[in-house]
């Protein structure tokens, strides 16, 4: 038989960020032989970043987890569960032994049953679902809140963007994107503040960077130079943790020189006076004050600039996790809507606000009700959970017993992670799905292997709110992450009877009408290279807010935070920030292009593992004879692995940036649980360290 005889070209999503470009995999005899993008992709445009393109190979890695796992601990601590299935375990190493995904299921449901009778429902936790579809992210809610009885459930978005979530339903009722990213062709003017677009979401950037060539019409603002500033009309560098100071200080430019639309505010806001009395009267919103500030002064005329070109063109603001992994992130983003309520750039073409997720299916997560003030389509619960930092207080306090994760690797990508550790040592039972043992599966007490997104079946909702449907490239044995969850919730009793994806999402359609009650499984296969914008009803809504604002009274409402004098500008401004006489720095992180999140698939990609196979840290040239070529990062809160350190202009004296990607290299226990004052989303763009010279130590390479 010819080699290709079997060759099949099988349309579907990328598995990696928030864009949600649709791909087409070619398989020959089940297996993925390459991924390539349709000239036609109405996201992708044809193009896909090098995750989406050779990102695959972790498909059939041999490390998969293909039978579930069960930790001889677990057994240890539970005799009785172990001499009820002594039969049905096989042996692995020191460690782990086998089962099948029945018996698997029926010791976490006994285990499981048995904490609710001991300590309460509450006793129990979920945490997950944004790497998985919207049917497993939305059975995974109902699990914790109806199977168990828990209202503590939460999800990825409390690391990256559940700051835009709040910010956005106070301010303008609606936690979304607000326009498809087409909309960038019509723009007439960008800012894209904090976000990393050309490694982080490059298919997008690839748009940002069309129109900046052809039109000179981008703001960047970051507090270091990445590779999207290379094509900006403003490159604005500022000082760690002053994003909410230069949004007010554009606002205040707005107001004075009355360059905001007043019909626009007249109609379609309120508490407009209050606020320009708030702004106006605040000494931090005048943008001479980065006079005072030694390093920054020309901001003073920068963010003028920019605030003008803002108001009087329609525009569009981009931003990522270097808005909202800060302490007033949540505010920020308000600030971000008010800049978009005084100039009426939202509610049109080519004029909106886009934050750029950071994971597949975060947005369908939230969308489903992963989140424990929010039920699915954004109702409020009858009891309101605790947030993963609350949770993870509480497994260290003895309160919460039992975790159910899905997908979301806390023991490597959240914060202070000795805490964590800690904490899950507390509990009696740690459950895991997952495609491979990363941190928290090696310190699971019983661990499912699961179907990837490139096996199954199911709706995932990128950036924009677009739903794609899903569909295998190659066939799997495995369970998905909702066949699991009812397995389990069968064997405690419960009434799940799901045959099919299809089956729980037309659940979906009936429990959350007002974004997916017109989505039907056979209208996205008919649109799957296109997608469908929530909400959708007999048609999708690619732009919201053209009428009103979804808030109550369709008005939208203005929340002013001023900014709060702290950390480095207060340093700069005593003139006690001198890196030149001392070793600690302000550190900031994020992503690279060829890796993603925990690596735990890239890292299994050929063409990827290969290109930064280490976390590397970027400092200012300046430190190069202080530092050398390894250095370790320390915080009262622990410290990193060594790390190879390499030296740009892009980055400012005083400052670092490093990657976060593999586990061994330690950099989320540098941070502690400063976080969001609002929604408790940590501070993982600002944190002072302390830099310690290693020579050629050995690292975790």
């Amino acid at each position: 038989m010819p080699r290709n005889a079997e060759r099949k070209e099988i349309e579907s999503v990328c598995t990696y960020c928030g864009v949600g470009c649709d791909i087409t995999g070619v398989v020959e005899a089940n297996r993925i032989v390459k991924i390539y993008a349709q000239k036609d992709g109405v996201v992708s445009q044809g193009k896909l970043c090098i995750k989406g393109k050779y990102g695959f190979d972790f498909v059939e890695a041999s490390d998969r987890i293909r039978t579930p796992r069960v930790a001889r601990r677990f057994l240890e601590r539970n005799p009785q569960l172990a001499e009820r299935f002594a039969e049905k375990f096989t042996p692995l190493d020191d460690a782990w032994v086998t089962t099948d995904l029945e018996t698997a299921a029926e010791l976490a449901a006994l285990k499981l049953t048995a904490i609710k009778n001991d300590y309460g429902a509450e006793s129990f936790c979920a945490i997950g679902g944004a790497r998985t579809s919207c049917e497993s992210a939305y059975l995974f809610q109902k699990f914790c809140r109806e199977s168990v009885g828990s209202p503590h459930v939460d999800n990825c978005a409390r690391v990256c963007h559940s700051p835009s979530l709040k910010g956005m339903r106070e301010t303008i009722g609606e936690g979304a994107a607000t326009n498809p990213y087409d909309d960038i062709y019509e723009a007439e003017f960008m800012i894209v503040i904090g976000s990393n677009t050309l490694e982080a979401h490059p298919i997008v950037a690839n748009r940002i960077v069309d129109m900046a060539r052809t039109h000179d019409n981008l703001a960047v603002i970051d507090v270091r130079r990445t590779k999207l500033s290379r094509f900006a009309k403003h490159d604005c560098l500022i000082p760690f943790e002053s994003n909410l100071l230069v949004l007010n200080m554009m606002a205040r430019v707005i107001l004075e020189e009355e360059l905001y639309d007043e019909e626009f505010v007249r109609t379609r806001t309120r508490g407009f006076d209050a606020y320009r009395e708030a702004v106006l009267n605040d000494p931090y919103t005048d943008p001479s004050f980065f006079t005072r500030i030694p390093g920054y002064e020309e901001l003073a005329r920068q963010i003028p600039k920019i605030a003008r070109e803002y108001a009087i063109k329609r525009s569009m603001i981009f931003w990522g996790l270097g808005i909202t992994e800060h302490l007033d992130g949540s505010a920020a983003v308000m600030a971000i809507t008010h800049l978009a309520l005084l100039t009426g750039n939202v509610g049109k073409v080519g004029a909106g606000l886009m934050p750029l997720r950071g994971q597949n299916n975060v947005q369908g997560a939230c969308d489903m009700g992963c989140l424990p003030y929010y039920l699915p389509d954004y109702r409020t619960p009858e009891r309101e959970g605790m947030m993963t930092p609350q949770l993870i207080e509480a497994m260290g306090e003895g309160r919460i017993k039992a975790l159910f994760n899905m997908g979301e690797d806390i023991a490597h990508i959240h914060p202070n992670l000795n805490k964590i550790d800690r904490a899950l040592e507390n509990l009696e039972l740690l459950v895991v799905q997952e495609l491979f043992m990363t941190e928290i599966a090696q310190k699971a007490d019983i661990v499912f292997g699961v179907k990837s997104a490139y096996e199954k079946t199911g709706v995932y909702v990128n950036a924009m709110r677009r739903l794609h449907l899903s569909q295998p490239l190659v066939q799997s044995d495995l369970p998905d992450d909702w066949e699991v969850l009812q397995l389990i919730d069968r064997k405690m009793g419960g009434d799940f009877d799901y045959a099919d994806s299809e089956a729980v999402w037309e659940e979906v359609r009936r429990v959350a009408p007002e974004r997916f009650s017109g989505a039907a499984y056979y209208r996205l296969k008919r649109h799957r290279k296109r997608g469908m914008q929530w909400p959708i009803y007999h048609e999708d809504t690619p732009i919201l807010h053209l009428l009103d604002f979804r808030t109550e009274d369709g008005l939208g409402r203005y929340r002013y935070h001023p900014w709060r004098p702290r950390g480095m500008v207060v340093e700069l401004l005593e003139g006690s920030f001198r890196p030149e006489e001392h070793t600690r720095r302000y550190l900031t992180t994020g992503r690279t292009l060829a890796q993603y999140n925990n690596a735990a698939q890239t890292q299994r990609s050929r063409k990827l593992a290969s290109r930064y196979p280490d976390d590397l840290l970027w400092a200012h040239p300046d430190d190069e004879e202080r530092f050398g070529d390894r250095v370790i990062l320390r915080t009262e809160y622990g410290e990193s692995d060594a790390l190879f350190v390499r030296y740009s202009e892009g980055i400012l004296p005083g400052t670092l940036y490093a990657t976060f990607h593999h586990a061994c290299s330690g950099i989320n226990r540098l941070f502690g649980d400063e976080a969001d004052a609002m929604i408790l989303t940590p501070r993982f763009k600002s944190l002072k360290v302390e830099v310690l010279p290693v020579g050629d130590e050995i690292g975790c390479s």
